[in-house]
Formats: C-alpha cells, sequence, structure tokens
C-alpha cells in the first residue's frame, strides 16, 4: 500500500510506472478526488477564517451591548458548511484509503517493461536438460505406474485438483519437506516456524490479498478465518504492528505449511496431473530488512532456492518477471522454473520477491532508527514448492524400465535409492 502523500508529491512519475503494469489501474479518480479534497480543505480553512473575525467582532458587539442575534445566525449557518466540508474531506480520505488499497506496487526501476510472460528476461541457466535415449513420460503417467500417485481416488474423496499419495510418493513429498528445512535453517540460516494455517482477514489484508484478491481464497463459512494461500500470509503477519529493533535485522524465517487456492481464473492451465492444485505443500522463506539492504538480500533469497535445486541436480533457469507479469504486491520478482521433461519445458518452481514497504505499510510493521520508525521492507520466495520438486523428480530422473532414481542429497530422507514399478 501507498502513502498518500507519497503518492499525492510524485504522481506523474508513478502513474506512468504503473501503466506499464499488466491491469494497469485506472487513476483518474485520484486526481479528480485530490481536487476535490483540496478545494473542500481550502473552502472550510477560508470559513473558519472568517468565523474567527467574526466571531471577535460579535463579542465586541455584544460588549457595546449592541444585538448580534442575525450575525450569530449567519456564524451557525457558517458552522454548518465547515462541518460539512471537514465531513467531505474525512470522507474523501477513507475513499483515498480504498483507492491505495487497491493500488499495485510501483515496480522497481530494475524490472524490464513488458505486457506478459514472454517479456520476462533470463538472467541465469543452470544445468542441461537430459537427452533421453526413449520417450519420457510426463508425471500423471508415470506416478500411477510407480503406484505412487493417485488421482482417481483424490477426486473421489475431494474433487478435481487434489492428489492422493501412495507409499514412496508420500514419502519423498515428506523427504522433501525435511531435506528443504535442513538446508535453509542449518546452512542458509533461517528460522524455522510453524504457523497457523487459518488466518484472519486482516493477515490477508497486511499481506495484499485483500480486498482484491478474495475469490483466489478458500473461506471458512460463519467465520473470520480463511485457509492460507501460502506460508508468505501468517509468517510475515507474525510482527503485524509492531515496532523490530534496527540491529535484529534482517530477520529470516522459513515454515513449512500446506497451501490452499481457488484457482479462480485459471481454467484449462494445467490440468492435467499435480502442477496446479487446490491444495499443495511448501516451503516458504521470509524475510524482513532495512530498505538499503532488501534488494541485496534479495539476490540472496533467491540464491538459497536455488541452491535447493543446484543439490538435486535438477536443470532450472531463472528469469526476472516485467512489468507487465509482476504480481499486485511486488516491487521486483525472480522466478525459478525448473526443467520438466515430460512437458518438454520450464515451469515455476519458486517465485521470490521483494515487496519493499508495500505489505510493511499494510501491515504496520516497522523498525527503530534512532528516535523515528520507519517501514521495514518484506521479501519472501518458495524454498521450494514441495508438489512440483516431486514432479521434477520423477520426471527427470526416470528410466526406462520404469523405475525413478533418488537424487543422492535425498537419499538419507528416503532411505531407498530407487522407486520401482509395482
Amino acid at each position: 500500500m501507498h502513502e498518500l502523500a507519497f503518492f499525492r508529491k510524485d504522481f506523474d512519475r508513478i502513474a506512468a510506472r504503473l501503466a506499464t503494469r499488466g491491469n494497469a489501474p485506472a487513476l483518474d479518480r485520484f486526481r479528480d478526488l485530490d481536487a476535490q479534497r483540496r478545494a473542500a480543505i481550502r473552502q472550510a480553512e477560508d470559513l473558519k477564517q472568517r468565523k474567527n473575525l467574526e466571531t471577535a467582532e460579535i463579542q465586541k458587539l455584544k460588549r457595546e451591548g449592541a444585538d448580534t442575534s442575525e450575525r450569530q445566525q449567519q456564524m451557525r449557518s457558517i458552522g454548518e458548511q465547515i462541518s460539512a466540508l471537514d465531513d467531505q474531506v474525512k470522507s474523501a480520505d477513507q475513499e483515498f484509503q480504498e483507492l491505495l488499497s487497491g493500488i499495485p506496487n510501483i515496480p522497481h526501476e530494475s524490472v524490464p517493461v513488458g505486457r506478459s510472460g514472454d517479456d520476462n528476461v533470463e538472467v541465469r541457466r543452470i544445468g542441461e536438460p537430459r537427452q533421453f535415449d526413449f520417450e519420457p513420460k510426463a508425471h500423471w503417467d508415470l506416478g500411477p505406474e510407480l503406484g505412487i500417485l493417485d488421482l482417481d481416488r483424490a477426486a473421489k474423496i475431494t474433487g478435481a485438483r487434489f492428489a492422493l499419495y501412495w507409499g514412496l510418493g508420500a514419502r519423498l513429498e515428506r523427504a522433501l519437506a525435511n531435506f528443504f528445512l535442513d538446508v535453509h535453517t542449518r546452512e542458509h540460516g533461517y528460522t524455522e516456524v510453524l504457523p497457523p494455517f487459518l488466518v484472519n482477514s486482516k493477515s490477508l489484508y497486511g499481506t495484499g490479498q485483500l480486498p482484491k484478491f478474495a475469490e483466489d481464497l478458500f473461506k471458512c463459512e460463519n467465520s473470520d478465518f480463511w485457509l492460507i494461500p501460502t506460508a508468505e500470509v501468517p509468517v510475515t503477519n507474525i510482527y503485524r504492528d509492531e515496532t523490530l529493533e534496527s540491529g535484529a535485522l534482517p530477520i529470516q524465517l522459513c515454515a513449512y505449511s500446506a497451501c490452499f487456492r481457488s484457482e479462480a481464473g485459471s481454467y484449462g492451465r494445467d490440468v492435467r496431473g499435480i502442477i496446479r492444485q487446490h491444495q499443495f505443500q511448501k516451503v516458504e522463506l521470509v524475510k524482513f530488512t532495512r530498505p538499503e539492504q532488501s534488494y541485496e538480500e534479495l539476490d540472496k533469497l533467491t540464491a538459497d532456492a536455488e541452491d535447493i535445486l543446484r543439490r538435486l541436480g535438477l536443470p532450472f533457469r531463472t528469469v526476472v518477471l516485467c512489468t507487465g507479469d509482476l504480481g499486485f504486491s511486488s516491487a521486483k520478482t525472480y522466478d525459478i522454473e525448473v526443467w520438466l521433461p515430460g512437458q518438454n519445458g520450464y515451469k515455476e518452481i519458486s517465485s521470490c520477491s521483494n515487496f519493499e514497504a508495500f505489505q510493511a505499510r499494510r501491515a504496520g510493521i516497522r523498525y527503530k532508527t534512532g528516535k523515528k520508525a520507519e517501514y521495514v521492507h518484506t521479501l519472501n520466495g518458495s524454498g521450494l514448492a514441495v508438489g512440483r520438486t516431486w514432479v521434477a523428480i520423477i520426471e527427470n530422473y526416470q528410466q526406462k524400465d520404469g523405475s525413478v532414481i533418488i537424487p543422492e542429497a535425498l537419499r538419507p530422507y528416503m532411505g531407498v535409492e530407487v522407486i520401482r514399478p509395482r
């Protein structure tokens, strides 16, 4: 969320930058409302000055014994006008807050201008896709053949876009989550937390999902509880309405959670397999930093997520999102995309974003700097999405006989080296 004074001060530059985003916000109402508000303030100030002068004159006339009833009536009328104008200003301020809460973050100057994901810019590519001497299968065929993935029974239990894992498939999911957490806490310096998987509306407002993206969420009936779309929401809100010590920054937290998304608007996308689910598991990385260190910390966070893929021997590339593909709350985002041979392409497995002070303003997260308190910068990224990593391992490590080799880094967690067809 933006500060009104900042938005008003540099409106033209901000409007020009926001216009490069996908679904750029209409800002005409902001100009009109600002002009109306300023006019109401000026008119109220003029009337208040007149009332003060008139009041002093009335007091003087009263002391002289003059009849001031008519002038007092005029003052009451002016007072009513002032009250009405003050109400207009309050109403405008409230509408400003509603407008500002629906305006996305301003893309950082380093973010390339573009209209869609086709204009994202690759910044590095690690590893070469494996050359198979047979036709590689997609995970939605491999999983059932191995007896580790059952989409039909999941659909019976719940519905489409849910998964049921069996045996070594379930163990692989658990092994990945534990591996991610161990690497991030033992080697990357994150503190593990286990947050609630239900949050209130204020938490979702703080991270930017509400009010604009309510249709993407699952709400619990007759309550103010929502299922989390990502652990970013509860973890970021740990420090909502708090002031942190500058010396404690950066704070680095990681959390494993289930994630729940309605996938509104994704009709026809990734309908097969487990790439796009209503429920999936993820390890999330969250940072709270001082403003001057946030972009250095974004690079570190992205490298931490990439390190997991390096250790698993999975080919990937990292792209910086263009302005037209940037998320609502983000000022800059790197997407890490893993190679999936069964689909002959790269698929996003982590988004690493710097929100600058956008979320901190909404959530009231500050840090002390001398006698002042300023907003922190918040960052987060998947480290990684467990289900999509599961897919990447099954597809990249498949063998001609239908088995799947377990990456060496995961073998201590799995207790086996190979998943064989049942």
